[in-house]
């Protein structure tokens, strides 16, 4: 891959969804009173053409950023209700959000099983009639089995017991989930279709293309065809796609999962096995099992790597989206961690001091 992460362009189009009155429903009332609404998260927004275009709220940072490339130009807002530096996977919110959908145009989701809340917030509308509209991203998406490295008390998606929904990792099924998201768009705003169905058609056509070919070139030039991850186990789909074996320490789907010692046991033997120097560790997962590795095995240094599941505050300032995210995190660490490149030698100027060992 040429470096060429400071040439991609950069997300802009942030705004602000004003507040309006509404009765919060009883629907989330199991919730974990934890964290606020998404709303007071800064730059979780798109900046619509206007103020007063109808409003869509997403339940995942992926989908959130896949809209806002389709709605650019129009009038359409979307917000990303995950707050900065969660991650999309287990963050359980308070009732406050249940408001933000049902004052919302539509909400925009994962489909069933893979975040409860939404789950729940979807039954609310159902049981009180909410004409919030539903648009599920992962409508006709096939998803692959689980990983043969799940715990085995893993139970899979929702309807779909035992398979893996990690699946816009896949730039195939992102496609997918696009397409489903402009169909979503083009129903609630039909008098922006053209611009919808343009807007999906480049970002497909050009972005997520230009993602896919680059990530296929490193696999490529690699010699080794295993990554060891300090991460819980959200990379399957990249396996998949590129023909590699991606190996998580952490073996279920949840990034808060435990790491047993057996599993220490076995990242030691692949770590011995492939002659690995380096090891990826997910940025919003504890860096102590990489740590851990560093001070048991031959490897040297962890670099970062994300399901592209939450955002940090600088990213937000950055305006990344899947895309920066790809660039300048995901595709330099898979070159180092497959030996193609040294750290220094990869991403834009000081990704190596930033990420290697990164806290």
């Amino acid at each position: 891959m040429t470096d060429s992460t400071d040439e991609r362009p950069r997300l802009s189009r942030r705004g602000t969804l004003a507040a309006t009155a509404g009765l919060l429903s009883s629907g989330l009332a199991g919730c974990i009173d934890s964290i606020g609404s998404a709303n007071n998260s800064p730059g979780n927004d798109t900046d619509g053409a206007n103020g007063d275009g109808p409003v869509v709220v997403a339940s995942f940072f992926s989908f959130f950023d896949f809209a806002r490339n389709v709605v650019d130009g129009t009038p359409i807002q979307v917000e990303n209700l995950v707050p900065t530096g969660l991650h999309g996977h287990g963050w359980e919110p308070n009732a406050s959000v249940t408001k933000d959908i049902i004052e919302a145009d539509a909400f925009l989701h994962v489909g069933p099983g893979f975040q409860p809340w939404a789950d729940r917030a979807i039954q609310t509308l159902k049981d009180d009639d909410v004409d919030t509209q539903l648009i599920n991203a992962r409508k006709g998406v096939q998803l692959v089995d689980l990983a043969a490295t799940l715990d085995p008390d893993e139970e899979g998606v929702g309807q779909q017991k035992g398979k893996d929904p990690h699946f816009w990792l896949d730039p195939d099924r992102a496609k997918t989930s696009i397409d489903n998201i402009t169909e979503g768009l083009v129903e609630l705003a039909p008098e922006h279709e053209d611009a919808l169905r343009d807007n999906a058609t480049t970002y497909k056509d050009e972005t997520i293309t230009q993602i896919d070919e680059d990530y296929q070139a490193i696999f490529d030039a690699a010699d080794r065809d295993v990554v060891q991850l300090a991460a819980h186990n959200a990379f399957q789909y990249i396996g998949v796609k590129y023909d590699v074996t991606m190996r998580p320490l952490v073996t279920n789907l949840a990034a808060s999962g435990d790491v047993k010692p057996s599993d220490i046991a076995d990242a030691k033997r692949v770590i011995d096995e492939n002659d690995i120097k380096y090891i990826a560790n997910g940025v919003f997962e504890s860096r102590k099992p990489a740590k851990q590795l560093l001070a048991e095995t031959q490897v040297e240094a962890y670099f970062p790597v994300t399901p592209y599941a939450g955002v940090r505050e600088d990213w937000v300032e950055e305006n990344w989206g899947y895309e920066e995210i790809a660039y300048n995190i995901n595709m330099p660490t898979f070159e180092v961690v497959l030996g193609n490149e040294e750290p220094a030698n990869v991403g834009p100027d000081g990704w190596a001091k930033e990420w290697t060992n990164f806290e």
